[in-house]
């Protein structure tokens, strides 16, 4: 336990970031899955905006870049990949 306030308060702070950055992160994944899905089962208007969602909303592949949940570039090369699945539907 830390003796010092200030680093009582460090302490606690990294918990509650560590618990955000870990929905986070989830909450991507399971974008990511649900769009793996939706190209695996055929369906390319769910696929389509399964894509969408997965890359324009709140907690997506951009804005985990931003936050700093994923390199810029595993966020490009997510994005590449799922483009590049989603093309091939067509």
């Amino acid at each position: 336990m830390a003796n010092i306030k200030s680093s009582a308060k460090r302490d606690v702070k990294s918990k509650e970031l560590r618990a955000k950055n870990r929905a986070d992160k989830t909450e991507l994944k399971t974008m990511m899955k649900k769009f793996d899905a939706a190209v695996a089962e055929g369906n390319r208007e769910t696929a389509v905006s399964a894509y969408k969602v997965a890359v324009k909303t709140v907690d997506t592949v951009d804005r985990a870049a931003g936050k700093g949940l994923l390199h810029k570039n595993n966020a490009a090369h997510k994005k590449s990949a799922m483009a590049t699945k989603l093309n091939e539907m067509a």
